[in-house]
């Protein structure tokens, strides 16, 4: 996108395809609308991905469909001497809270509930809103989406606690922590919310305007 300010008026966004250019998606090169294949890296040239919310909604789908049972099946199993527990998600960082381990118990809750839901409606969100007018302007979309594109990368976190407590809690009769079923699931769940926030063609949120017949007035 680019920003042109005219004097005594306000800024205003201009698109690649209103300039007559298309970038490519695997190099960022720009090429005169119309051009087939970039000749950097012979990737097809699109100017918009159609099936990109397809796509979309079928990963957020299974994304969803293996969140449910993450958070169900138990996450880690502590076998010891005499017992075998095993700990859900949710009733982990209750009984950490329980400890006295509030901090810990707090960025469980933060990075496998609070962030994965709100990873859910935000990419849903943005599907919809590509399709009809909305409160949100555009800025906010696109703001909103750099957003989800960011915090992916801390959505493995759970996954890497289970992974170093299993490597390191190994005390054959003793003690054992292993990973349950729910950790299968949740890095399912994890990997389908990535790829369904990658599926999304973020420049369609710049064609409502022009769906809608006007700018926007609510930036």
């Amino acid at each position: 996108m680019v920003c042109m300010e005219l004097a005594g008026t306000p800024q205003e966004i201009v698109s690649a395809r209103d300039l007559g250019v298309v970038a490519c998606t695997r190099c960022t090169k720009a090429w005169p609308l119309g051009t087939q294949t970039c000749a950097r890296c012979g990737h097809v040239l699109v100017s918009r991905d159609r099936l990109s919310l397809q796509r979309v909604w079928a990963y957020w789908l299974m994304g969803l469909v293996c969140y449910i049972p993450a958070n169900v099946f138990p996450m880690l199993e502590t076998k010891t001497l005499y017992q075998i527990d095993e700990s859900t998600i949710i009733g982990g960082a209750v009984e950490l809270a329980q400890h006295g381990n509030l901090g810990i118990a707090a960025i469980i809750l933060l990075a496998s509930v609070v962030i994965p839901l709100g990873k859910f409606w935000a990419v849903a969100f943005l599907a919809i809103s590509v399709k009809q007018k909305d409160a949100a302007s555009k800025h906010q979309r696109q703001f909103l989406y750099e957003i989800v594109e960011y915090i992916g990368r801390w959505s493995m976190i759970d996954i890497f606690v289970v992974a170093i407590l299993s490597a390191l809690v190994q005390l054959k009769t003793l003690a054992s922590i292993n990973p349950g079923p729910a950790s299968i699931f949740f890095a399912l769940s994890v990997i389908f919310t990535m790829l369904s926030a990658q599926a999304f063609d973020s420049r369609m949120i710049w064609d409502v305007q022009a769906k809608d017949g006007g700018p926007e007035r609510n930036e």
